[in-house]
């Protein structure tokens, strides 16, 4: 059978097969699972890394079973339709740039209906004063909207842009690669920890000669822009307030930390680490919001024989107290799936705290997970407009979309003193007075998810801390006062936008938890710091996605290489369970 014969005949089967990736699922998780089967894997969690990580494992031929907690898929990578009537938000994540090039490749994720569209401009800050910073792709823009602040940063940023550009080469070996952890495994033969030793050198003789390429000076810079805040690095290179600012935001977002904290300064590496058909630091809208990228995915899953169960949420990760080993996972309604593998997309505090026997863990590594950083400032509001936002800096109307409303829009970003107020407030306690709000309209690209004229917006705020010192973000009161706060501030740059406002979703720290399973809202499964990170994440000597549990792993994001819908966690760790099985 050619290959081309063999796709469409398990496409076909794939759609008998296939659960809706919108819709709610009917169906009792026991009555969607062969009774009595015994899978050679299993996944907890229908998120994109656990989708990538079971797309790959069925490819192997093996059978592969996905379990998902909600009735829809994609975990923080979805669309819904039902908040407001007529138009479709992408409720958590709302851009992609780093998804792994292979993935897409591999999976072959257009074929599947992925279609992105590219940004340009892909940033726009505009000024109380009057004027405005437009950035993007095009470097002769970049030079003349730079110029209008300072005409030595408009010759720096290239400069910049190129440097970070060059960390990123270096960067990608180390996010498609497993750490290289070393753990004495006194059951392994002399054999395979020799082998395992050699495997473990390679990594760091690979990442040795992609430093050398570097060059000493470079590498230099390379751990300054590590340890570093992004403001020391950012006021090394530009004197513009303004740019200082809207660089900023790529250092702090999604992250309860300021412009001023140690090691923000590497976070201003996913200005460029990510890329849009092979163009580096092109952030792109996915046509149908961001739950397109994870129909794809388990559009290739399921054709490659994965089983997708939704409305099946995992209780208990059943482990054989006498062996150690992983025999499965237990289910809400009862239901037990047989496994020797078990692959959590969960968080790691929900893996090893919610659904691991604590009997089982030794207790330095479960200390560990506990005192994990999982801190969140974040709240997500989506925003259902009558009507594009006008800002006053810009003298033409566009009621269609100018580049103004093509990118991400910086409000409440003027100086990285605002930023760095707007986060000590919130280290206080207190939802930020002033939030750091960056807006996308991805309805101005994609006419799929709003009505002719009326326009989807997603505000993503900063700082706003889980636990307030003053009231609760159960009071409906608070949480009404903090949206209309936001969007007061962007009637300062837009006059006229509360009131284009047909209604509005906002999830604050703990509705991310409570409804996508983010562990304190964190929307990287917690903390992006130098102290977790690479060797470190998720807890020291357990980086390579193997658990203390034999046959669990971890294949989200709090596992190695982090945060963003990237689908490198899920598709390393299936490199390692394969080379667990070939050792078998």
């Amino acid at each position: 059978m050619s290959p081309a014969a063999r796709r469409l005949l398990l496409a076909g089967a794939a759609r008998r097969r296939c659960l809706s990736t919108d819709a709610e699922a009917s169906a009792s998780a026991s009555s969607q699972l062969p009774r009595g089967k015994r899978w050679d894997a299993v996944v907890i969690g229908g998120g994109h890394n656990g989708l990538v990580a079971a797309a790959y494992l069925a490819r192997t031929g093996r059978s592969v079973a996905v379990l998902e907690r909600r009735g829809i898929l994609g975990g923080a990578a979805v669309s819904e339709s039902d908040l407001v009537p007529g138009f479709r938000f992408s409720r958590c994540s709302y851009l992609l740039s780093l998804l792994r090039p292979a993935i897409l490749r591999d999976l072959e994720l257009e074929r599947h209906g992925l279609k992105l569209l590219p940004r340009s401009p892909s940033s726009f800050t505009p000024c109380l004063d009057g004027r405005y910073l437009l950035l993007g792709p095009d470097a002769d823009l970049n030079h003349s909207e730079i110029s209008k602040f300072s005409k030595k940063d408009a010759l720096a940023y290239p400069r910049y842009e190129e440097q970070l550009e060059k960390f990123c080469k270096l960067m990608d070996f180390v996010i498609d690669s497993a750490p290289p952890e070393i753990r004495q495994e006194f059951h392994a033969s002399m054999v395979d920890r020799m082998k395992d030793r050699v495997d473990k050198s390679a990594f760091w003789g690979s990442l040795l000669r992609h430093a050398i390429q570097q060059g000493q000076k470079n590498m230099v810079e390379f751990f300054d822009l590590l340890v570093s805040p992004a403001s020391k690095i950012l006021n090394y290179w530009f004197e513009s307030e303004v740019l200082k600012a809207t660089l900023a935001t790529d250092a702090v977002i999604g992250a309860m930390a300021g412009v001023n904290t140690p090691g923000s300064g590497y976070v201003l590496l996913h200005h460029v680490m990510g890329e849009t058909g092979g163009q580096r630091g092109v952030w792109a809208y996915v046509q149908g919001g961001m739950g397109s990228v994870s129909s794809a995915i388990s559009k290739a899953a399921l054709e490659a024989g994965v089983q997708i169960v939704t409305n099946a949420e995992v209780s208990q990760v059943m482990v054989n107290e006498t062996t150690g080993k992983v025999e499965g996972v237990a289910l809400a309604d009862g239901t037990e799936v047989h496994s020797p593998i078990v692959l959590s997309n969960a968080t790691p505090y929900k893996t090893f705290v919610d659904l691991v026997p604590a009997n089982v863990l030794p207790e330095d590594f479960l200390c560990a997970i506990k005192t994990a950083d999982y801190s969140s400032a974040t709240t997500k509001i989506n925003v259902a407009v009558d009507r594009l936002p006008q800002f006053h800096c810009c003298k033409d109307i566009n009621p269609e979309g100018g580049p103004e409303h093509m990118g991400t829009i910086h409000i409440g970003s003027e100086s990285m003193e605002e930023i760095d107020l707007a986060y000590r407030e919130a280290a206080g306690g207190v939802s930020s007075k002033r939030p750091v709000i960056e807006m996308t309209i991805p309805s101005v690209l994609d006419k799929t998810i709003s009505p002719p004229g009326q326009h989807v917006i997603n505000l993503f705020v900063q700082y706003t801390p889980y636990k307030l010192s003053e009231g609760s973000w159960q009071d409906s009161n608070v949480r009404k006062s903090f949206a209309e706060r936001c969007f007061s501030l962007i009637d300062e740059y837009a006059p006229g936008f509360r009131s284009s406002v047909v209604g509005y979703d906002m999830l604050t720290p703990p509705d991310l938890e409570r409804e996508f399973g983010l562990t304190g809202g964190n929307i990287f499964h917690g903390a992006m710091g130098l102290d977790s990170l690479f060797l470190m994440r998720p807890a020291k000597g357990w980086s390579d996605y193997r658990t203390p549990v034999k046959g669990l792993y971890l294949c989200g994001s709090g596992a190695h290489p982090g945060g963003g819908v990237m689908g490198a966690p899920g598709r390393n760790a299936v490199s390692v369970v394969l080379e667990d099985l070939k050792a078998k």
